[in-house]
């Protein structure tokens, strides 16, 4: 009994897409995190607060660590964010910290990547290659079972 028409082709196809659309959202991610490193303006910030958020039941970690920083804009505004993967070891709370921001929307825009916190770097560069490579071998795949390679 087949569940896919197709079969094999069908799933190798299928998967090689879901992958390579994880990896251009983790490529889209560090884009927009390199971008504000190298062209957002700067301020010194601090680790705000570390807090354990709830996964829900029935996930492998049910508990998650999320930091959230803040940092004062140079027109005076107070903003704070949480920054995805700020690196393996986490921060102290209270820690200052280095924020790249966009002027034009600093609470939706902001990350502490670069010097002392290249987490938010590594993380999406690291799922962008391997599940590019993981989706271009799973396409590959599949040309070569249609008969095309």
């Amino acid at each position: 009994m087949q569940i896919l028409p197709g079969g094999t082709a069908t799933f190798l196809l299928l998967f090689g897409l879901f992958c390579g659309v994880f990896a251009i959202r983790s490529a889209l991610r560090l884009n927009r995190v390199l971008r504000l490193v190298r062209h957002g303006e700067h301020a010194e910030g601090r680790c705000a607060d570390r807090r354990t958020a709830d996964r829900g039941p029935g996930t492998d970690r049910s508990h998650v660590t999320e930091y959230v920083f803040a940092f004062r804009t140079r027109d005076g505004r107070h903003i704070e964010f949480t920054d995805h993967a700020p690196g393996p070891f986490g921060f102290e709370v209270g820690r200052p910290v280095r924020v790249s921001y966009d002027p034009a929307d600093p609470a939706k825009h902001a990350t502490v990547a670069g010097p002392g916190a290249w987490g938010p770097v590594v993380i999406p560069a690291v799922f962008a290659v391997v599940l590019g490579a993981f989706a271009v071998g799973l396409l590959l795949g599949f040309a070569a079972m249609r008969g095309w390679l």
